[in-house]
């Protein structure tokens, strides 16, 4: 069995020889674009060591190159054999770019066509073709044909979300989205992503860790009916009496065959999230491909009213859950016996106890001094340090719920802070209220949201280098798509709408700080003596803000009384589900400054 890096490099180019390749892209992701892949799908991890969740390798008979984002240049290095691999910025430095600068003219790049979108495809296809070289699908992925004990594909059974927790039955979506599709000229729609699978049937899976879905495409037709392609052995007799009259199961190897059906119609595709494998069929088959947003993108992003309620009561569930660990933070961080990993598995135990967590929403980002200072640290047996006192302690964590999906940061002090930090996190507080508090006309997209944020850091000569919210599913992605709060997003916000407002500060080698709710967008309503209707934030997030890193000299008094009334708030909320000291604490960390 190959065990060493260099070993399976050697081997990968060895199948490239008998494929006759120059070379091969290995991505990260798997068919379906996910954040999360199960374990058969990690083969850049297999290949190369990399752990993190985004990146690419590119390997040719002679270099190897792994691009990554932001995130992970310190990660990549440490994981990876610098001889073997050169690390590049996924950015700075993509792909495509270290492809036409290696490539000569008459070389072939292979590429697996279902871990490809089309879009990306795409713009591999043009770079060989700037230097003469040319971009070749394979039948059989060339990892796969060298990964010996590579983890089998998951057989779990999926499960029905019931309409009480979807707000609507899947026949209903059904109907919704065919009529786009009939009215656009369309004969159906591929759909690709595993969520949008789930949110249109109304199923879910266990498929991978942290995101309920199953993995399996779907093709919606027009006339309202639907294809699943799953292995029926995975489907229970709850599932089949669910999709009966609205969709058939086919095997997933019928997929082709099934596409081929399609010939001369007008097909709806979303080029960045179908595999190119699919684009290629359809065009064999004479199809008409069009491209544009997978049609469940936009009604899975606004939630219906059941989704709301439901992502109300998940979140003061799970608020409860939290505060109860800050509350044993509180009481056990100062006695210098924690660390990240048994802050982290503490936290857990308190979200089960309430009978009704599912799964966490991704893994903690549990962080103790300048551990809070990497945003996505994640923290494992190896890297997990003390909570020191007189430190900064930050956990990012979240839960899955049948009714909702839980985000949520809170950023404490185990001791006494320095000015410092209590400057830096009473600026970060007050870009949270900022977004909280905004209103705003219809259009108004995440991109003009963003600076409400950064204001009062900007004021002192600081920033921070993510994003400041981003969506949140029902019961499935903690990532949800297309809107986020960022300054590189231009998707109109619209009502209901679940979106993180999370505004940091990270002070590398020293801490980091990141508070963050969840909030929802609202119908537009009247402004007293204003002219338009203004939509607005609700906020669904209930967990105490650490008062000993508040400077409140720094707050307006406006920022104050929205602090003290959403600590009033919190109070009301999450009493009925605390008690005993945990109470009493929960009313000391609530009361008005």
């Amino acid at each position: 069995m190959i065990q060493t890096a260099a070993a399976k490099l050697k081997a990968l180019r060895n199948v490239l020889k008998a494929e006759k390749l120059n070379g091969f892209i290995v991505p990260r992701q798997d068919e379906f674009q996910g954040e999360y892949v199960a374990p058969y799908a990690e083969r850049l991890r297999w290949l190369t060591g990399f752990a993190g969740s985004w990146g690419t390798a590119i390997v040719t008979d002679k270099k190897a190159a792994i691009f990554v984002d932001g995130r992970y240049t310190t990660q990549v290095r440490v994981q990876t054999d610098g001889k073997l691999y050169t690390p590049q910025h996924l950015v700075d430095a993509p792909p495509t770019a270290w492809v036409s600068a290696n490539l000569k003219k008459g070389e072939t790049l292979g590429f697996d066509p279902m871990l490809l979108t089309v879009s990306e495809a795409r713009r591999f296809q043009k770079a060989c073709a700037e230097v003469g070289a040319k971009l070749a699908p394979v039948k059989k992925n060339l990892i796969d044909q060298i990964w010996e004990d590579q983890p089998a594909r998951s057989q779990k059974p999926l499960f029905v979300q019931p309409d009480k927790f979807a707000g609507k039955s899947a026949a209903q979506k059904l109907k919704d989205l065919a009529a786009g599709l009939k009215k656009a000229g369309h004969v159906a729609a591929f759909l690709a992503e595993p969520s949008s699978v789930a949110w249109l049937l109304n199923l879910r899976g266990l498929d991978v860790a942290y995101t309920p879905v199953v993995l399996a495409y779907a093709i919606l037709h027009a006339n309202a009916k639907a294809e699943l392609f799953i292995e029926s052995s995975r489907v229970p007799d709850e599932v089949k009496k669910a999709l009966k009259g609205i969709a058939t199961v086919y095997d997933p190897k019928e997929l082709a065959a099934r596409l081929k059906k399609l010939a001369k119609g007008q097909v709806l595709l979303d080029e960045n999230s179908a595999p190119d494998h699919v684009r290629a069929v359809l065009e064999a088959a004479k199809a008409k491909v069009v491209y544009g947003t997978d049609p469940c993108t936009m009604p899975k992003a606004q939630k219906n009213a059941v989704e709301q309620q439901g992502a109300r009561d998940a979140q003061v569930r799970d608020g409860a859950a939290l505060s109860n660990f800050l509350h044993w933070m509180s009481v056990e961080g100062p006695k210098g016996q924690l660390d990240e990993k048994a802050a982290a598995a503490s936290l857990q135990k308190f979200r089960q106890a309430t009978n009704m967590l599912e799964d966490l929403s991704f893994p903690s980002i549990s962080a103790a001094g300048e551990h809070a200072a990497i945003p996505h640290y994640f923290v494992t047996d190896e890297s997990s340090a003390p909570i020191k006192n007189n430190e900064i302690f930050l956990m990012d964590s979240g839960g899955q719920y049948r009714d909702g999906t839980t985000d949520v940061t809170r950023t404490m002090i185990v001791g006494t802070p320095t000015a410092e930090m209590k400057d830096r996190f009473t600026r970060v507080l007050k870009g949270v209220i900022g977004i909280s508090v905004a209103r705003f006309p219809e259009g108004t997209t995440g991109a003009h949201i963003d600076a409400l944020a950064r204001n009062a850091l900007w004021q002192a000569g600081l920033d921070f280098d993510h994003g400041t919210g981003h969506g949140v599913g029902s019961f499935l992605s903690v990532h949800e798509g297309p809107a986020r709060i960022s300054k590189a997003s231009h998707v109109p916000l619209r009502p209901g709408m679940i979106l993180s407002n999370e505004p940091g500060y990270y002070k590398p080698g020293h801490f980091g700080i990141r508070i963050e709710n969840l909030l929802i967008v609202t119908e537009p309503s009247e402004i007293e003596g204003g002219e338009r209707k203004m939509m607005g934030f609700e906020t669904l997030t209930w967990a105490p803000i650490d008062r000993h890193l508040i400077e409140v000299k720094l707050l307006t008094p406006d920022e104050l009384t929205w602090l003290n009334a959403y600590h009033e708030r919190v109070e009301k909320e999450l009493s009925p589900r605390m008690s005993g000291e945990a109470l009493v604490w929960l009313k000391e960390s609530c009361a008005a400054l």
